[in-house]
């Protein structure tokens, strides 16, 4: 469209150029498997979870979007509609609050590589997507970090054409084992379960670095699909990490955006 009042002005033709500002949709996808009832410091790692999907869905809510939910159970996906406003988050996150707790060796087959596939198909309106898990996979022990996870190629190629932020929550005694003597660790998800004398030193440091192996595979599978990655931990600030997550990748968006030398915004 001509601008005739600068047109007017300057004396020189100006066309302004009208772009609609339509609302984003952001959807997050909350897995509450059995692997995320686990909790030792007074909150679950499905509680952080849903702590951190609300302080996104506030975030988000400022600006006017609509915010919807997803939550993968053993059985299926459970899909929550969005909506805009603060009274349809507080909806949201009340249902995810209130849906009943996984039992251990629930039956089902659905994997979190299932759940993304899922929320892909779903929902194609590009926007932002946040996935919430521990990203662990029942009887996946691989911890070399060249071998992806089953999940990673769904995330990638919902990453083509959303913005992603993976919240990966985890518990201080997933990767730090206490000296308690005797103990029996045991997968909620599927039928392992071993004896492991904590008190032996050399057994508690082999342990704590197949961890450490486990998460920094999960680290560089969540950097090769491209996408932000928060790691909180139930014994930690997890406010904290968010706001310096935030203020992280504010730095890189705007470094991002800034033009080469010589040329003006």
């Amino acid at each position: 469209m001509m601008d005739w009042a600068v047109t007017a002005r300057t004396t020189v033709p100006h066309v302004r150029d009208t772009i609609a500002d339509r609302e984003l949709e952001v959807w997050a996808l909350l897995d509450v498997t059995p692997s995320m009832n686990w909790g030792t410091e007074g909150i679950t790692k499905r509680d952080l979870g849903i702590a951190a999907i609300a302080t996104i869905g506030f975030l988000s809510q400022r600006m006017g979007d609509r915010f919807g939910g997803m939550i993968m159970r053993p059985d299926g996906v459970k899909r929550l509609p969005a909506g805009a406003g603060r009274t349809a988050l507080y909806g949201l996150l009340r249902r995810m609050l209130v849906e009943p707790i996984v039992h251990d060796h629930a039956p089902g087959t659905m994997t979190l590589a299932d759940g993304i596939e899922q929320l892909s198909r779903t929902q194609r309106r590009r926007g932002l997507r946040v996935i919430v898990s521990d990203f662990l996979e029942p009887g996946d022990f691989e911890l070399d970090p060249n071998i992806e996870p089953a999940w990673e190629r769904a995330l990638r190629r919902l990453a083509v054409r959303n913005q992603i932020i993976a919240i990966e929550v985890v518990d201080r005694r997933e990767i730090e084992f206490p000296d308690i003597g005797d103990l029996l660790i045991r997968d909620p998800e599927t039928d392992f379960q071993r004896y492991v004398n904590t008190s032996d030193a050399a057994a508690r440091a082999r342990m704590d670095a197949a961890s450490a192996a486990q998460r920094e595979r999960i680290r560089i599978s969540l950097r090769r699909a491209g996408v932000g990655h928060i790691q909180l931990r139930t014994d930690r600030d997890w406010v904290q990490d968010i706001a310096r997550f935030v203020l992280a990748y504010r730095r890189v968006a705007g470094q991002l955006h800034v033009p080469p030398q010589g040329v003006s915004k």
